[in-house]
């Protein structure tokens, strides 16, 4: 139990160096545009990064999941809204599940 609370003592110190740092190290605005949008588009990569996995093990079968990801990036892309696409993944998902 002892090793536990080092643990979350690491944890506490790694999560406030990691917003304390740049507001330390970082004092003028920045100038590089690739630094600007490398750190725009890091939530986006992040966000991705976790939910892909999730997305291919959600169903039975990585197949379905697949399939179900494909139509939703085709739904998203004719300019469907958030729900219309979680409701064709959801139709290609039962779909697939059932046929294969």
């Amino acid at each position: 139990m002892r090793n536990v609370y080092g643990y979350i003592w690491v944890m506490a110190a790694v999560s406030y160096a990691v917003r304390v740092l740049p507001l330390t190290l970082i004092r003028r605005p920045l100038k590089s545009r690739f630094l600007q949008s490398f750190l725009y588009y890091v939530p986006y990569v992040t966000l991705a990064v976790m939910t892909f996995p999730a997305i291919l093990d959600a169903t039975q079968s990585p197949v379905s999941g697949l399939l179900a990801l494909l139509a939703g990036i085709a739904a998203a892309w004719m300019g469907a809204g958030l729900f219309p696409v979680a409701l064709v993944c959801c139709a290609v998902v039962f779909a697939a599940e059932w046929f294969l």
